[in-house]
């Protein structure tokens, strides 16, 4: 037989590889399942959803995922392949350290508007590391931190090359890098025209920060927040009230730990040396205890930003004295407050009141940057945008004592939110 006519063997790139087609067919599943799991949450998200969603059986599913915890546990490695690739791909780019931090951010961006715009697939934000096995969360976990110390390494290269100021690194990347947890939930519900922007607010609020170059602002002392916990004598709803904060601070420090599924009520009730009987007088199931978690965490958020209503001073300040005061909480026996990876773990009903409650809530924050942009003392070309990316460094400020020491928790305030204000490059 000629060799013109001799058969070949389709390639990994061909469209006849049963391989190529095998591995399409494993994307499509898991870009689904990630654009599930992102909405609905992993917990609430069934394999049929997913078939469904794909017009398969959930036979044909069983042949790439075999459960649903390896659902997720594909989705999270896939995504955490994608955050590595994208650093990849800068470093190809560029060999400048502050252009390479900037372009990874963008690029994170850049990956969720393509999925929103369906010119690219959907990647899982692993919010709930909490219900794999060991063993996978704790390779996950390997993975985060091999990007963690890339993308803080690009810090480093940039002090010692003189183009990054000087900063706390480990403090500054976690700030940087939680920034953008949320992107693909405020991207999608943000105004087109807003979302656009996001890029272009990423390259000017952390190249220079919100503090124009002529002005003298520092960040203030985290000041101590008062727990309300003096006697209350034979006060009983009082008495009461104080016993309901004490289960909501024990829960919301499990939750943030644990995620929701790997919380349990014995272990809260055990936390505060009382009885699982104790917890049920308070509360009728870990569902309730979970939404007034959130309900109490947005009432501290309000009273922080209430306490700045009569102050004297310049939006900018009142911005600074907002972010500290609220790591000063979060870090001190009155904390933390809610970490928002639990959110999906609520029914519909109650997520869309807590989410809507939060958006009044955090939309007072892009107000103040409003009000300073059009007095001179703010600089940001999207209030909008800027404090989703502030507020998700804030809500991640809860563990912050996980990567750092926090010896004095004023330095560890200013270490970690000097970049929102003071931007990478130096002054």
């Amino acid at each position: 037989m000629p060799d013109s006519a001799t058969p070949k063997k389709s390639g990994a790139g061909s469209p006849f590889s049963r391989g190529a087609q095998h591995e399409a067919k494993r994307t499509a599943i898991l870009s689904c399942a990630a654009k599930l799991f992102n909405t609905k949450g992993a917990r609430s998200t069934t394999l049929a959803d997913v078939a469904n969603r794909l017009g398969l059986t959930k036979t044909s599913l069983y042949y790439y995922v075999k459960t649903k915890e390896d659902l997720i546990y594909q989705c999270y490695a896939s995504a955490m392949g994608r955050l590595h690739r994208s650093l990849d791909e800068v470093e190809l780019e560029t060999d400048d350290p502050l252009e390479r931090v900037i372009r990874a951010m963008e690029r994170h961006i850049e990956i969720s508007l393509d999925s929103l715009a369906a010119r690219g697939d959907y990647f899982a934000a692993p919010l709930e590391l909490a219900v794999l096995p060991t063993d996978q969360r704790s390779e996950l976990e390997q993975h985060y931190l091999l990007m963690f110390k890339r993308f803080r390494g690009y810090l480093r290269d940039g002090i010692a090359a003189g183009v990054i100021r000087d900063c706390h690194t480990t403090s500054t990347a976690r700030a940087l890098l939680t920034a953008l947890d949320w992107s693909f939930y405020w991207l999608y519900e943000m105004p087109e025209s807003d979302a656009e922007q996001a890029t272009q607010v990423i390259r000017t609020l952390f190249s220079n920060g919100l503090v124009p170059r002529d002005s003298n602002f520092s960040l203030g002392d985290v000041r101590p927040s008062s727990d309300g916990t003096a006697s209350q004598g034979f006060n009983r709803e009082a008495q009461n009230r104080m016993k309901q904060e004490a289960f909501l601070r024990a829960g919301t420090r499990h939750f943030n730990r644990k995620g929701f599924n790997g919380t349990s009520l014995d272990d809260i009730a055990e936390s505060l040396n009382v009885s699982k009987g104790a917890f049920y007088y308070h509360f009728s199931s870990k569902e309730a205890l979970l939404a007034q978690c959130y309900e109490f965490t947005l009432d501290q958020f309000d009273r922080i930003i209430a306490s700045q209503t009569d102050i004297s001073s310049t939006p900018l300040e009142k911005l600074g004295d907002i972010c500290t005061a609220i790591f000063g909480l979060q870090n001190s026996e009155s904390g933390p407050l809610i970490r928002y990876n639990s959110i999906t773990a609520l029914p519909p009903d109650i997520r869309r009141s807590v989410l809507k409650r939060t958006e009044a809530t955090h939309a007072k924050i892009d107000q103040l940057m409003s009000q300073g942009v059009l007095e001179g003392t703010v600089e940001t070309p999207n209030p909008l945008v800027s404090r989703h990316l502030l507020v998700g460094a804030i809500n991640a400020a809860a563990d912050i004592d996980r990567w750092r020491p926090l010896d004095n928790v004023t330095t560890a305030a200013h270490d970690f939110f000097n970049v929102f204000f003071f931007g990478l490059r130096p002054r």
